[in-house]
């Protein structure tokens, strides 16, 4: 398996793997199959080509594994970890804790303090993942904006400030 960031060229392969991700587990996101079926061609090459996020795609022999993004809002110092998709035939081979620390590395890289998601109370297997790679849940909570009968909460994983190297 390899893990690789997806970059202009690649927009069609995400729209592939996102809507999938989608149909497949519609209440794992705060969007919808419906709407993003409706995307053009501009949303999907954003996507791969914005400098504020990246996004990693699991493969195995071609075949797409899963996806995880990274990306900066406002403050530089928080990477947010959206998008998180496993394909079913993967999970529980390490896959997922492999896109999670992808994206964890790439926040580092940016000099990031924080990594925060959000995830749905009733996901337990996610929310055991995010637990043994470091996240625990802050106390927030809302409502997901795909169905606000489900409730998401708030995870952060604190990152160590990167000590300058010494010039010699």
């Amino acid at each position: 398996m390899e893990i690789r960031r997806l970059r202009k060229g690649d927009e069609d392969r995400l729209r592939e793997v996102r809507l999938r991700a989608l149909a497949e587990s519609p209440s794992a996101f705060a969007s919808t199959l419906e709407r993003e079926q409706q995307f053009g061609a501009d949303v999907w090459v954003s996507r791969v080509t914005r400098e504020e996020s990246a996004t990693f795609l699991a493969e195995e022999d071609g075949r797409p594994l899963g996806t995880a993004t990274g990306f900066v809002e406002e403050d530089p110092a928080t990477v947010h970890l959206v998008g998180m998709w496993v394909d079913p035939s993967a999970r529980g081979t390490g896959v997922a804790g492999r896109l999670v620390e992808t994206v964890v590395d790439w926040a580092r890289e940016r000099d990031a303090r924080r990594v925060e998601l959000w995830v749905t109370v009733l996901n337990h297997r996610a929310r055991a993942l995010y637990e043994r790679h470091g996240f625990s849940p802050t106390g927030d909570r809302q409502p997901l904006p795909s169905d606000p009968d489900i409730l998401e909460d708030r995870f952060e994983r604190p990152l160590p400030v990167r000590e300058p190297s010494a010039e010699r």
